[in-house]
């Protein structure tokens, strides 16, 4: 069983969690050996992050506007012949955060977990233990899938919580499949000589976790494999 992280992968998700953080957390503060001076600086943090999403997403939906304006001036239309709104400042603007806010969030959780007074309670009150999911290794199959790159087969895959993919390919040759690579990486091109005539290339693939097979074999992909003479 393993956790996923904490932290929300969206802009709007760590705003979510900074605002959560910044509601909760003075009351908590004393016990896990944050000061007065952490707390204010949450606070600029997400009141300053929070408005800058709001900025950004009224000057993407102006930019819209002018953009559509602009293009019915060019070439014309049916529409409004007015201005769009100008984004005007807010009358009291927040203070800007130093540069960080996320790298500051970060150390501030880990100094939280560090805490002899933390609990797991205390982390899935404040969201910052990650949903838990159980490694089913035994089920996974990779899904390959392959696509011509300057006449050679690229195979690209899902890595997921595997540790490496190993692939096997049948050339045509007579051998069968045979061992071709493991890889690390979710993606790789198979750079060996084409044959001059027309061949079918086939691969297979096992996921990899801790140096063994785990999972079933993929599905048999098929490449048709020549020489591309210019």
């Amino acid at each position: 069983m393993t956790n996923s992280s904490f932290m929300p992968r969206s802009d709007e998700g760590k705003a979510g969690l900074l605002e959560h953080l910044a509601l909760l957390l003075p009351e908590l503060a004393k016990i896990l050996g944050l000061s007065d001076a952490d707390m204010a600086q949450l606070k600029i943090d997400s009141v300053g992050f929070r408005y800058a999403l709001k900025r950004l997403r009224l000057s993407e939906s102006r930019l819209h506007n002018w953009t559509a304006c602009k293009n019915q001036l060019r070439d014309g239309g049916t529409g409004n012949n007015d201005w769009p709104d100008s984004m005007t400042e807010d009358a009291d603007l927040p203070p800007v955060p130093p540069p960080g806010v996320i790298l500051r969030l970060s150390t501030m959780v880990a100094s939280i977990k560090a805490s002899k007074n933390y609990t797991e309670a205390i982390g899935q009150a404040l969201r910052l233990i990650g949903t838990r999911h159980v490694v089913t290794a035994d089920s996974w199959e990779p899904d390959l899938d392959i696509q011509n790159k300057a006449g050679h087969p690229a195979l690209d895959w899902t890595k997921g919580d595997a540790s490496a993919l190993e692939i096997w390919a049948d050339r045509g040759d007579g051998k069968g499949f045979v061992f071709f690579t493991i890889s690390t990486k979710a993606g790789i091109t198979d750079n060996t000589p084409l044959p001059a005539s027309l061949t079918t290339w086939k691969y297979k693939a096992i996921y990899r976790l801790q140096d063994e097979q785990v999972g079933t074999w993929s599905k048999v992909l098929s490449f048709p494999a020549v020489t591309q003479l210019g």
